[in-house]
Order: structure tokens, then sequence, then C-alpha cells
């Protein structure tokens, strides 16, 4: 299933949203550009080094920093784009319920749990060392929190059956999907690759559900009370 739009018109306009997806592409343009010899390459060196979140550093209390950094860094265009659509036909309806301030702090709360659950989830010692980049895991907060604050809303899916076909498919199900794949496939990763595959599935899995948590106590709230303000 490939996410083309939801069917979801923010009221507000997203203007954190469209920051973070901006934040994300400069970062990894001025690293592409870096790597290409276009501009200064120690430049990218030296972000390579002190940017990605290693779990070896949090565990020893160094480096705390990094857990926030690792969110605007990604490991290729595909992880990029992929992120970044995401974010685009998620984000802005939930930053609409939490409001902009309140919406970033959100963001990088949910990423900080992705992170740690990362952590946590290691089984392999080898990977204690290896360093973890991406904004997957904030994003799966938007994700977790989008399905508490609109499980019915559609979302125009691309599907391969047989031929290419769009349907809407109400985000409860859309996510409900998406959650459960990242938890067969962080499963079936330490059981087959002892966590080793190359995805932090479990990062995936920690930022859904902080994403649910932060819905639940502060959005759904949030939300009613916008909702009968504009009846008003």
């Amino acid at each position: 299933m490939f996410p083309i739009k939801d069917l979801n018109k923010a009221l507000t306009t997203p203007h954190v949203n469209r920051m973070l997806i901006l934040a994300n592409i400069i970062v990894f343009l001025v690293m592409l550009l870096s790597q290409s010899g276009l501009i200064d390459t120690s430049f990218a060196e030296d972000i390579d080094e002190k940017f990605p979140m290693t779990p070896d550093d949090i565990i020893c209390g160094k480096n705390f920093y990094t857990l926030f950094t690792s969110m605007f860094m990604h490991a290729g265009f595909f992880h990029l784009f992929g992120n970044m659509l995401y974010l685009y036909i998620f984000g802005d309806n939930v930053e609409d319920v939490f409001g902009h301030a309140s919406y970033l702090v959100f963001y990088i709360v949910c990423g900080l749990a992705a992170n740690f659950a990362h952590i946590i989830s290691i089984t392999n010692p080898k990977l204690y060392m290896t360093p973890v980049v991406g904004a997957s895991g904030a994003i799966a907060g938007v994700l977790g929190a989008y399905l508490v604050l609109y499980p019915k809303a559609r979302i125009l899916t691309l599907i391969f059956y047989g031929l290419p076909i769009i349907v809407p498919i109400p985000a409860i199900i859309f996510l409900g999907v998406w959650f459960l794949m990242q938890w067969f496939l962080g499963m079936y990763d330490i059981l087959l690759f002892e966590g080793s595959s190359g995805i932090a599935y479990w990062a995936h899995i920690g930022g859904f559900i902080a994403g649910m948590i932060l819905a639940l106590i502060f959005g759904l709230k949030r939300k009613r009370t916008r909702e009968a303000r504009f009846r008003l």
C-alpha cells in the first residue's frame, strides 16, 4: 500500500510541518552536495561523525544531542522521500489539533521515544555501536496520533492488485496495517537477523505508541474543544 493523500482538509496552515519537511530536505541536500565535492567535503564528514545517534553513547551518558540531530538525517533519497511523504500527508492534521508550538514539542517527544525504544530493543551487542539516522520514529508518532484523532478519515492509497488501482481506505485500517507490519517485521528481524537488518522497526513501534498516548491524553481534548469552537 502506498499513500497518495488523505481526504481530510486541515483548518489551519501547517507551518511547523512544512518547516520540518524543509529542514530534513535541506540537511539531506547539504550532505549530498558536500559528499559530491561541490562544497567543503569535510563538512559532510563532520556531520556524519557527530550527528547520528549511537546507542552506546547514550547508554554511557554521552552525546545526548544526537537523540535530536539524528532525526534530521537520512541514509538516502528513498529513505528521505518515504518519510517526507508520510509527514506531508498526515502531519498537517495532527498539527491542526495540537497547535503549532505544541506540535513541534509533540514531534520531538515522539522522536526521542522512538530512539529510546530502539536502544531498549537491541539484542545484538554489535548494534550498540551502529549509528542510527532518520525521522521515521518521530513520523511514526504522527501516524499514531492521526489514528487516534482521525480513525475514519479516508486515505487515497495506491494498491497493486494485478494492475495498480487507487482506493480510499479508512485511516484505522491503513495505519493499523502499517503498525502490524512494523511489529511483524520487528519480531522477524530479531528472530532471524538479531536486529541487524538495518531498519529500526522498534523505533517505529515506539514512536507510534508514543504518538497514540499523547493524542489520547492531550489531542482528543484539544480536538473536541476546537470542534466546539467552530460550531459556535
